[in-house]
């Protein structure tokens, strides 16, 4: 119609592909770049936190001791009144990836004051309404309302830990086989962790968040045990049974990397167990998606052309 035949089209398709590839390919490379320096950013970050805790803890030591009576008081106040619960909470918290020492009061927060928007927008949906609703079904709707509003933080971080730790347990068998190489060739375990953190930034950004938050925490305190005791509260999983394997090791004295050789052959049993397992459900879960879709057109194709036959 206008001159044109499929040979001009080649050109400027080829042109197209060719910048669609380069613009996909430097993305890529943009973002392994942006996840590393978002690891190393949170690595300073907690170092500096670090730093600063330390002097304050300098400086409450100058003080007098009338203040660091009121701070004892003041924090045992705060034990009688939220007890367990509050480390409970605060162990979801760290679980779901959620660092802020305000998260557990906004989290309180959020508790209180959900079920009273939820009540409120439902009063309004209901005042707003042409159909009139019966007393028994606006007092279901507002207690749906007042439960829904109390259980939907604890849903939602709850399933973000959940996400999270399967995220970690993924790639953090492979991090621990490569632990166990640089420890076996002579690096010490802080440089060992640190290697690896830098190693799987781009790959798992949230392990190796939590493995240069642990090199940082363990560079900067005195006790390398409270280091990865927290490194266990927050990471939960394989994390915890990681850092558990150190303290005794270090406790007791043996070999580090004959604990890590030994909690390596494990993990790999438990997901060789796990892909097992998966393997074994299988079966169950393919019959009603191969009765409902194999099936029918398998009966079509067998038994279609002698009905054909049969009726012609």
């Amino acid at each position: 119609m206008f001159g044109l035949e499929g040979s001009d089209f080649i050109l400027p398709l080829t042109i197209v592909a060719a910048l669609v590839s380069i613009a996909v390919f430097s993305g890529l490379f943009i973002q392994r770049s942006r996840r590393r320096e978002r690891y190393k950013e949170i690595i300073e970050k907690r170092r500096k936190d670090l730093m600063a805790q330390h002097k304050s803890d300098l400086e409450k030591k100058g003080q007098q001791a009338v203040s660091a009576k009121d701070s004892v008081a003041s924090f045992f106040k705060m034990q009688q009144m939220f007890g367990s619960f509050g480390e409970k909470l605060r162990d979801q918290l760290l679980l779901a990836g959620i660092r802020d020492p305000n998260a557990p009061m906004k989290y309180l927060g959020a508790m209180i004051g959900l079920p009273v928007f939820f009540v409120v927008f439902a009063m309004i949906i209901l005042a707003a309404g042409e159909k009139e609703v019966s007393g028994g079904m606006q007092m279901l709707i507002l207690l749906g309302a007042i439960f829904g509003g109390f259980f939907l933080p604890r849903i939602l971080i709850k399933n973000q830990g959940i996400k999270r730790q399967e995220d970690l347990n993924t790639s953090f068998p492979d991090a621990l086989d490569m632990m166990v190489i640089c420890v076996q060739g002579g690096i010490g375990i802080e440089q060992a962790i640190d290697r690896v953190a830098a190693e799987t930034a781009e790959h798992n950004e949230t392990l190796a968040e939590e493995l240069g938050i642990l090199t940082a925490e363990m560079a900067m305190l005195n006790d390398r045990r409270t280091a990865l005791s927290d490194f266990g509260r927050r990471v939960g999983g394989y994390g915890k049974s990681f850092s558990t394997a150190l303290i005794q090791a270090e406790q007791y004295g043996t070999s580090i990397s004959q604990a890590l050789k030994v909690m390596s052959d494990e993990l790999r049993e438990i997901r060789m167990s796990i892909a097992e397992q998966k393997a074994a459900a299988l079966p169950p879960k393919l019959t009603v998606p191969m009765i409902l879709f194999f099936l029918p057109a398998l009966f079509v194709v067998i038994l279609g052309p002698a009905i054909i036959e049969a009726t012609m």
